[in-house]
């Protein structure tokens, strides 16, 4: 696979404590980042499109990676969920705290497939 375009994205669960529901927002961030038509630049379907989803949470076991997959609307997705991000302490000490989930989107192809 050939990697082609890198964007990174933060979300946050303010109040919940809802790890999968931050690292959701961090994605959209991401996507809305970028407009570009790689599929379309290279001559391949959007089907055909290996995203690789890197994400940082301080509670990896915590996130869904399947709800984190139907964010994305074609493609090929690959999760990795792995120790990072940021837990917030509520002011008051009490409740969840807020968490910050970081994301790297990585979209690629197989180039060897167009030859």
């Amino acid at each position: 696979m050939q990697k082609l375009l890198v964007e990174f994205g933060m979300g946050t669960s303010l109040r919940r404590g809802d790890y999968t529901q931050a690292a959701e927002r961090a994605i959209k961030d991401a996507l809305w980042h970028n407009s570009i038509n790689l599929a379309e630049l290279f001559g391949f379907d959007k089907a055909d499109m290996r995203i690789t989803l890197d994400v940082g949470v301080q509670k990896p076991d915590a996130v869904d990676a399947d709800v984190l997959r139907a964010v994305f609307p074609y493609g090929q997705v690959t999760v990795n969920v792995v120790k990072g991000g940021l837990d917030v302490p509520r002011p008051e000490g009490t409740g969840n705290p807020t968490i910050m989930a970081n994301v790297a989107l990585s979209v690629g192809f197989d180039m060897e497939k167009r030859r």
